[in-house]
Parts: C-alpha cells; structure tokens; sequence
C-alpha cells in the first residue's frame, strides 16, 4: 500500500470538558472543502455527544460504554475497516475519545492493527487542554497527564478566563511534560484548522523514545477508578426554575467532585431544546434551536465524577419534572 493511498486520522483527545466538541463543531461547519469521517466515543451507556455534535454532512459514528482504549478498540477497527471500503470519497478520519482516555493505546491501533496500518496513517494526535483546570487535572488525573505526553499538538483553550501569569504558568506544566508538542493558545479553540488537520505530525520515533514498549499490544494501562459517570433520561418535561434552582445548587455545594455534567433538556412551555455543558462549578446553557422532526422530546442529562452515589442525583432529577 503506497502511503498517497493511506487517509489521514487525527485523534482528537483532552480531559473532561476541554473543548474537544467545540472543535469537532467548527470542523465540520467551517468552509473547507474536505470530506470527514468522525467517530465518537462516549463515557457511560446514555450517549449524548452525538447529539451536541452538529448535523453536518459527514458521518458520526459512536462507540458507547467503554473507554476506545480497552474493549471498544474492537470497535474502532471495525469502523475504520467499513470506512476504508469507501476511502476514496474521504480525505481525512477524526476519531474524538472520552475525555478519560488515554490516548496511547489508541494511538497504538494504528500500528498494531495491519489493516489498519496499511490503510490509515496516523496524522497527529491532537489534545485540547483546559486552561483553567489543566493544572489540577494533571495532579489528579493519569490520564490527563498522558494527553499531553502523547500530543503533537496542545490547543491550550479557554485563555481569556484566566490571566496571562496563569496561562504561562500552566503552559510551563505542559512544556515539562512535554517538550516537543506545538502549544496553541485558543478561547473557543478558534485555532486555524490547517494548524490542527493534515500536519503529517505523529512521530513514531519520539514516543518510542518516550515509551520504548508503545508498540507492545498489552501496554500498560492504569484507569482512575474513582471517577464514574451516571446518566438520567425524562420523557415529562422539566420545570426550568426547578432545574435551575436544584442544578446550581449541586454544583455549588458538590462542583469540586463533578468533572464533567453536560445535557440535553425538554422544558415545558419552551418550545427550544436547551443544551448545557459543565466542567466543576462551571456551567454554560444555551437554546440549541427547535426539536428535530420526528425526535421525541425527552430530556437526558450525563454526570462523570466521584462520588457520584453520594449526591442523590436521580431524585434531584426527578424533582424538577413539571406537575
């Protein structure tokens, strides 16, 4: 297989929150001209990453309930193997990970896999890091911390909410960790996409440098146990100053333990589907436009943290159904 003929796959990686969707959002609407293929994976059963992906041309595919570094590799190489049927109409794969993977064993597929190695080309691994809470991630999170090991590329996002002495700092934490990784500094991860797609990027060379067993198949890999993820569906619509009232106070008293919240919601009297997104005590909510045709109303909401049993999330829910 010459390598003209093997199509390029980002991976797209960051913690909980980071802006990774953002992103995917703005490469599948801006003006380019390139067609892509995205697959998704989502932590937890309920997935709804699809859902705040916009509906673009290009195909999604998502792969549920397990990290795409463990039992959902499977997954990932069957998906490449039907796309590379059809690779001639595709110019490039985005392949967008839970925000709790580690990308290495991903990475790995690329290599391993012969198929896969013959048909794809592994372009760059691209991490998008939360400016406000990177610092406390790397801390806290293995997997945080191989995110940047392994980028090619860090989109150091959400800037303008933190001053520059800050942003410095935490762009000192990502050097030592990794040296070699290109930083952009974005809000909104408004980066020039031909700054994050078609680098030719990925050095083989330098993660055996860093990780010398990378291409052994069972690579070593650690999960942070602590964090799990729950989610919650309603056909009854919500009351919105119940929700309001009962959201802002869970993260105020319980955002610390809370990495990621994110949702689609059906408000009654609200003829809109609103979409919120939270990392800790942060939250945006926004109107998502009408309903889709067809599509039922139902509300659906997704916690990933610690502690999560001890919050009374399910009864919290349930008491901002509207009566």
């Amino acid at each position: 297989m010459t390598e003209e003929a093997q199509v390029p796959v980002t991976v797209l990686t960051g913690f909980l929150g980071a802006g990774k969707t953002t992103l995917l959002n703005r490469i599948l609407t801006e003006e380019h001209g390139r067609r892509f293929a995205v697959i998704v994976n989502e932590f937890g059963e309920e997935g709804i990453d699809n859902d705040l992906v916009v509906d673009a041309d290009e195909e999604v595919f998502e792969m549920n309930n397990g990290c795409i570094c463990c039992t959902v590799r499977g997954d990932l190489i069957r998906i490449l193997g039907g796309l590379m049927k059809r690779a001639d109409q595709l110019d490039a794969i985005i392949v967008e990970t839970t925000g709790l993977a580690d990308p290495a064993p991903v990475a790995q597929t690329f290599f391993v896999d012969q198929d896969v190695a013959d048909k794809t080309k592994l372009d760059a691994i691209v991490t998008v890091a939360d400016a406000v809470h990177l610092s406390d991630q790397l801390g806290e999170h293995h997997e945080a911390e191989e995110q940047i090991a392994f980028a090619d590329v860090v989109l150091l996002n959400k800037t303008d909410l933190v001053e520059a002495s800050e942003t410095n700092e935490v762009e000192n934490r990502i050097r030592k960790i990794n040296p070699f990784a290109k930083i952009i500094k974005t809000k909104h991860c408004s980066a020039p996409l031909n700054e994050v797609l078609g680098l030719d990027a990925f050095s083989l060379d330098r993660i055996l440098e860093v990780e010398p067993d990378f291409l052994d198949s069972d690579h070593d890999h650690e999960h942070d146990d602590d964090v799990t993820s729950v989610s919650f569906t309603s056909e009854t619509p919500l009351d919105l100053d119940k929700f309001q009232n009962w959201f802002g106070e869970l993260l105020r008293t319980q955002g610390q333990d809370i990495l990621r919240s994110k949702g689609i919601l059906n408000f009654t009297g609200v003829d809109e589907r609103y979409v919120f997104q939270g990392v800790h005590m942060l939250m945006d909510a926004s109107p998502m436009g009408l309903w889709p045709e067809g599509k039922s109303r139902s509300s659906r909401v997704v916690f990933i943290g610690r502690n999560l049993e001890n919050m009374n999330l399910l009864e919290g829910f349930e008491s901002c159904k509207a009566h």
